[in-house]
C-alpha cells in the first residue's frame, strides 16, 4: 500500500479540510457511541437481573446518559489543598486523549472486495473511511495503550492522599502486566499481515472468512488479546480498579464534577475502541461481502455489526462472572498469558518461514510444532523453579520467626 490516496496529489486546502472534517466525524462517532454503550450497558444488565433499567429520561430511557453528564458539568469542582493542581487537572485528559487517538487508526467502512484498496470517492477525491493511517499504525496503538496508564497513576499521586495514590498503583500494576500479553499477540497478526498499518492488515483479510487473523493466527492470539483488553479496561471480572470504590473510592477519590466524569468517559470510550481494535485486527474489519446494493454502506454495516458483537460480549461477562482475587489478575497475566502468547508467536514465526521458504507442509508443521513444545516447556520449567524458590524462602523465613520467638 502507499498510504491514504487523499495525499497522492500533495497537500493542499481541500485536503486539509477532509482531514479536519473526518476527525470531526470521527470525535462525534465515538462521543455519540459513548452515551448509547452507556445506555446499552445498563438497559443489557438490567434486563439480565430482571430489572427496568433507565426509563425515564427520554424514550426508553435513551437520554438519561445525556442527563447524567449535564448533572456532572453542573456540580461543583473540588480540588484538595495538597494536591499538585497542574497534574490533577491534566490526569484526566492523559485518560480520555489516548482513547480516542486510538480510533483515528480504525477503518471504519470502505469498498475492500473485488480487489478494491477500501477506498472511496467523496466530492471528487479518493480517500479511506478512517481518520488517518500511520504507517506504524500499531506501534501507534501500543504507545496509546500506554500512555493512558499515565492518567490514572498520575491522578492518585496528584491527589495528595495515600488512599487514591494505592488505588492507582495497583490499577497501573494490573495494566502494565497485561500490555505485555496484549502485545505479543499484536505481533502474531503483524508477523502474518508483514505491515504496521492497520488498513493494511485489514485489506489482507479481505476475500475470504478463511483470511481473518482469529482463523490464520489459530485463534490463540485472538483470545490472548481479548482477556488482556479486558484486563487493560479494568472491565469486570478484572475491575480491581472499581473494588476499590468498596474501600474509598480507588484513584479517583478526590475528584468531582466533570473531572470524575471524564473518567467515566474514558473507560467507555475505551471499551468502545478496544473494540473497534479488536474487529479490525481479527475480523476483518469493514471487509465483507456486498450482495447488493452500495458496496460502500456494506463495509461500515459489517463493521458496526462485528462491533456490536464485542460490545454486548463486555456487557455479558461485567453481568455473568465475578471478580478476581488480586493474586489471580496477576498469576493470570504473568504466569499464562505472557507464556502462552510468546510461545505461540514462536508457532507462528515458525510456520510464516516455512512457507516463505516453501517447506513442505508436514515438516512445516513438525518444526512450528517442536518449537511450541521446547518454549511452553522452558518457560512452565522456569515458573516452577520461581515458585519453588519463593515457597523454600518463605519456608525459611518461618523457620526463622519461629527459632526467634
Amino acid at each position: 500500500m502507499t498510504g491514504d490516496p487523499l495525499f497522492a496529489d500533495g497537500f493542499d486546502w481541500v485536503v486539509l479540510a477532509f482531514v479536519v472534517v473526518k476527525a470531526l466525524i470521527g470525535f462525534t462517532i465515538v462521543m455519540v457511541g459513548v452515551i448509547f454503550m452507556i445506555w446499552f450497558e445498563r438497559k443489557v444488565v438490567a434486563d439480565m437481573q430482571n430489572r427496568i433499567g433507565p426509563n425515564r429520561a427520554g424514550p426508553w430511557g435513551l437520554a438519561q446518559t445525556l442527563a447524567d453528564g449535564i448533572k456532572l458539568i453542573f456540580k461543583e469542582d473540588l480540588q484538595p489543598d495538597k494536591a499538585d493542581k497542574l497534574v490533577f487537572r491534566l490526569a484526566p485528559y492523559l485518560s480520555v486523549a489516548p482513547a480516542f487517538l486510538t480510533f483515528t487508526i480504525v477503518p471504519i467502512g470502505g469498498v475492500f472486495t473485488g480487489g478494491n484498496d477500501g477506498a472511496v470517492e467523496l466530492f471528487g477525491r479518493r480517500t479511506w473511511m478512517q481518520v488517518a493511517d500511520p504507517p506504524v499504525g500499531v506501534l501507534f496503538l501500543l504507545a496509546m495503550s500506554s500512555i493512558a496508564v499515565y492518567g490514572i497513576m498520575l491522578a492518585g499521586w496528584s491527589s495528595g492522599s495515600k488512599y487514591p495514590l494505592l488505588g492507582s498503583v495497583r490499577a497501573t500494576a494490573q495494566m502494565v502486566s497485561y500490555e505485555a500479553a496484549l502485545g505479543l499477540s499484536v505481533v502474531a497478526v503483524v508477523l502474518l499481515s508483514g505491515s504496521l498499518s492497520t488498513h493494511d492488515i485489514v485489506a489482507a483479510q479481505a476475500g475470504s472468512i478463511l483470511n481473518w487473523n482469529i482463523i490464520a493466527t489459530a485463534l490463540i492470539p485472538f483470545v490472548v488479546f481479548c482477556v488482556a483488553a479486558t484486563a487493560e479496561l479494568n472491565r469486570p471480572p478484572f475491575d480491581l480498579v472499581e473494588a476499590e470504590q468498596e474501600l474509598v473510592g480507588g484513584f479517583h477519590t478526590e475528584y468531582s464534577s466533570i473531572r470524575f466524569g471524564m473518567f467515566y468517559l474514558a473507560e467507555f470510550m475505551n471499551t468502545i475502541t478496544m473494540s473497534a481494535i479488536i474487529v479490525t485486527l481479527f475480523l476483518g474489519g469493514p471487509a465483507g461481502p456486498a450482495p447488493f446494493g452500495p458496496a460502500v454502506v456494506w463495509g461500515t454495516l459489517w463493521f458496526t455489526l462485528k462491533l456490536l458483537v464485542f460490545l454486548f460480549t463486555f456487557v455479558w461477562l461485567r453481568a455473568t462472572l465475578p471478580r478476581f482475587r488480586y493474586d489471580q489478575l496477576m498469576d493470570l497475566g504473568w504466569k499464562r498469558l505472557i507464556p502462552l502468547s510468546l510461545g505461540w508467536l514462536l508457532v507462528v514465526g515458525a510456520i510464516s518461514i516455512g512457507r516463505d521458504a516453501g517447506w513442505d507442509r508436514l515438516a512445516t508443521l513438525v518444526v512450528a510444532g517442536a518449537i511450541g513444545l521446547v518454549s511452553f516447556a522452558a518457560l512452565a520449567g522456569a515458573i516452577r523453579v520461581a515458585r519453588l524458590r519463593r515457597t523454600d524462602a518463605f519456608g525459611e523465613l518461618a523457620t526463622a520467626t519461629e527459632a526467634a520467638g
